[in-house]
């Protein structure tokens, strides 16, 4: 069952309580996790669950599905200013295998961190991907964590000269089939095409994109999309998980 169908299946979080040191409503310091409803409101609109079904980039060419994998807590202290040095040592890490290399599926279950994360099949209800929302209502951390994304781009041909354009909050590091191609780096807010790549191939067939979005004490998000040589939005390609 897909975790973010929300209102079937997170009935777990009525159960669900958890300890945030020093904070909370109580004597004791603990608060309840999301009730369902509380989890539905969050997400939706800003996500609906994904399916296996291939889809078509937006009218205007953004990316809006993605295998997103729960926010891995506490990369960063709060006095860390995000350097290119201190990023890439960030992105670059293998957390858990396969990191950098597999495609997973929706549900599966990975050790991080000394963390239980797991991915999820989202559908992003905007052309940004808002992870801050996905982090709230999932009941995890929201600030001062690392987001990682996949996803999967079909080409029925070849399409030479393209860029990758993204934007995040805050910084980010892509990855186009396993090749870093861009970086934008520092304390910043998600702004449409901040960042180009350099111009790169679109292979026949799949190419894999991965993302890592690291977060300070503020919001989180990120949009990205291709332009071709001519700077118009690439959207003769397909999107799906696999």
């Amino acid at each position: 069952m897909n975790r973010l169908n929300i209102l079937p299946a997170l009935t777990i979080f009525a159960a669900l309580a958890f300890t945030l040191g020093g904070c909370g409503a109580g004597s004791k310091g603990k608060i309840q996790a999301p009730s369902p409803a509380d989890t539905a409101r969050t997400i939706s609109p800003y996500f609906t669950a994904g399916t296996n079904k291939w889809s078509l980039p937006d009218n205007d060419g953004f990316i809006r599905r993605w295998l997103l994998l729960d926010p891995i807590n506490k990369p960063n202290r709060s006095n860390t200013v995000f350097t290119d040095s201190y990023l890439r040592s960030v992105f670059t890490k293998e957390i858990f295998p396969g990191q950098f290399t597999g495609i997973p599926n929706d549900g599966d279950a990975v050790r991080a961190a000394d963390q239980d994360l797991t991915w999820h099949a989202l559908e992003a209800g905007n052309f940004n991907v808002k992870l801050y929302r996905l982090a709230y209502g999932l009941g995890k951390q929201t600030y001062g964590v690392l987001f990682l994304g996949v996803t999967v781009v079909e080409c029925t041909e070849e399409i030479k000269n393209v860029r990758l354009a993204a934007g995040s909050n805050s910084a980010s590091m892509w990855w186009v089939n396993g090749a870093e191609v861009l970086l934008l780096s520092g304390d910043r807010r998600m702004v449409m095409d901040d960042g180009l790549s350099k111009r790169i191939t679109l292979n026949k067939g799949k190419n894999i994109i991965r993302v890592a979005v690291i977060n300070g004490p503020g919001m989180s998000d990120f949009c990205m999309r291709f332009l071709g040589d001519n700077g118009q939005p690439v959207k003769n390609i397909s999107v799906s998980y696999k």
